[in-house]
């Protein structure tokens, strides 16, 4: 499997291949992400147009309930409590006086009066709607579009009042096949303005009871809820899906032209990175054969005594026309490339060339190397440490290998082969800790000997008194596991001084020297003699 997709990287692993591979794809991406935000763009605009429409209904029901509660007020509020001529008078005058009331009645048992002369209407017999107390509501339904075949009817106590269903509609602009509904507060059924009565939640595959303001699709129609003022009731649109589907074409057809365009951007973009890549591959190999790669030493101190016991070796790339190259831009390269065996190869050869009498004569030093994910997995790294090892008579204990908590996603596979670095005789450091992958079952399991905390941590300390508790919490777990820490990055002497007093055992920054050449290195040995003050902590 794994040599198929290595063939695979390599036959796409050329400029032309990869722009094509990369404009199909992000033309395809682009397509279908137009569709989809032409589809979202569609669905609001549907959703507001509906909103609209629905707020006009909205306004012109709450005109008319007004008018038909304060009629009923009006008739409450009087004496009369029978029918004959004063009230039958009294019924006509409230029917004049308001515009939405198509007729008044008084309906007392056997007693019923309106204020229409002939052919007044039928009462409801049937519970009422929605109860609203003091007031009842009825809504009597037709599929018919226009006419007076369907009324609102509002009673309160014996009074009722009457409004055409063309006063409610006469402000909403629907469309063919659209129904309005009525949706009285925990009704089981809709009841509709224009359309047949139906249960609630409307359509055979609703299993919930949609929120207000939300556009649902019921198959070929679309159903938009929407809440009023009054919680008595909401309102429900049922239109045909035909215009959401003309919106979805239209917006998606002007998505449509830009995105070839883009695509053949992304894919000449992918062009020129699949070359300037190659070329750094091609520059770093070139480097790798003519040894143009060079090593820097990051000196380690006990914290206590400032005295140095070590270095951590950091590899430094300098073209030819002495431009510096940075290893956050060629290390990741190298990984992805497996040239990183050949830099850890060539960092371990240099250390040992350019340090080997050094650490002969001064065995309590030692150098530490810093190791991929790839090497933290194979034996190949041990194996060539100790042939350069034997070659330059330095003890084992002497090399460190630093590992990252990105190598460590391999736990069985990185513990076994740590272990074998161990019984060689090298100590084994986890780089960076805190911000990967590690915690402290693995640290129950790998044999590490010494955490490195990661500078981020270190530069909290002091100000920032929420950061300053991730680096004591790391050096009280290291030393309940026994494993020495290391801080990184320390820049002031104040931060020496809270990390001695935390436990901490060694530290490297630029408070106390930046990376050195290997004669500078020496240099700094040489100047090093006998114990220096241990620090004063106050």
């Amino acid at each position: 499997m794994w040599q198929a997709m290595r063939g695979l990287r390599q036959r796409l692993d050329h400029p032309w291949r990869m722009a094509a591979l990369a404009t199909l794809l992000s033309l395809l991406l682009l397509v279908l992400g137009s569709l989809g935000l032409a589809l979202m763009q569609a669905r609001e605009a549907e959703r507001e147009a509906l909103d609209a429409r629905g707020e006009r209904f909205l306004q012109r029901i709450e005109q008319v309930f007004g008018q038909l509660r304060q009629a009923l007020d009006r008739l409450e509020r009087q004496p009369l409590r029978q029918c004959d001529r004063t009230m039958q008078e009294l019924l006509a005058q409230i029917s004049f006086d308001h515009r939405f009331v198509q007729e008044a009645a008084f309906i007392d048992g056997d007693q019923h009066c309106s204020s229409r002369l002939q052919r007044p209407s039928t009462p409801p017999r049937r519970a009422a709607d929605v109860q609203a107390p003091p007031h009842r509501y009825w809504l009597d339904t037709t599929a018919e579009p226009k006419g007076d075949l369907a009324a609102l009817v509002l009673a309160r106590g014996p009074f009722h009042v009457f409004a055409a269903r063309a006063h409610l509609l006469d402000m909403v602009d629907l469309s063919d096949g659209a129904d309005l509904y009525l949706i009285p507060r925990g009704s089981r059924w809709a009841l509709p303005i224009l359309g047949a009565s139906q249960p609630w939640p409307l359509g055979q595959s609703a299993t919930d009871d949609p929120e207000p303001d939300t556009l649902r699709t019921l198959g070929d129609r679309l159903l938009y809820r929407m809440a009023g003022d009054d919680p008595a009731y909401q309102l429900a649109l049922v239109v045909p899906s035909a215009s959401l589907h003309q919106r979805i074409h239209t917006t998606w057809h002007a998505w449509l032209p830009g995105c070839l365009p883009l695509a053949l951007l992304i894919g000449a973009s992918t062009y020129l990175l699949v070359r300037t890549r190659q070329s750094l591959e091609r520059e770093l190999q070139a480097a790798l054969d003519h040894r143009e790669l060079r090593v820097h030493y990051q000196p380690i101190f006990e914290l206590a005594s400032r005295r140095c016991i070590g270095a951590e070796a950091l590899v430094r790339w300098r073209r030819p026309d002495g431009s510096p190259i940075s290893p956050e831009l060629f290390i990741p390269l190298a990984e992805s490339t497996g040239q990183i065996r050949q830099i850890t190869e060539h960092m371990l050869q240099q250390v040992l060339e350019e340090l080997g009498e050094l650490l002969r004569e001064h065995p309590e030093l030692y150098v530490s190397v810093n190791l991929a994910a790839c090497d933290v997995c194979e034996p190949r790294v041990g194996l060539l440490a100790e042939r350069l090892l034997a070659r330059y008579r330095v003890s084992p204990a002497q090399i460190a290998f630093e590992i990252t908590e990105r190598g460590l996603l391999d736990l069985d596979s990185a513990r076994s082969h740590l272990e074998g670095l161990r019984a060689r005789g090298h100590r084994v450091l986890i780089d960076d800790f805190g911000t990967g992958y590690a915690n402290l079952a693995y640290l129950q399991e790998l044999p590490v000997d010494c955490l490195k905390i990661d500078r981020a941590f270190i530069a909290a300390l002091p100000a920032d008194a929420g950061g300053r508790g991730v680096a004591p919490h790391i050096i009280r777990m290291a030393r309940d596991l026994q494993i020495k820490v290391i801080a990184e990055g320390i820049e002031h002497e104040e931060q020496a001084r809270l990390l001695v007093l935390e436990g901490a055992d060694y530290g490297q920054g630029w408070l106390f020297a930046r990376p050195l050449t290997a004669d500078q290195f020496r240099e700094l040995i040489g100047r090093q003699s006998g114990e220096l003050p241990a620090i004063r902590v106050a």
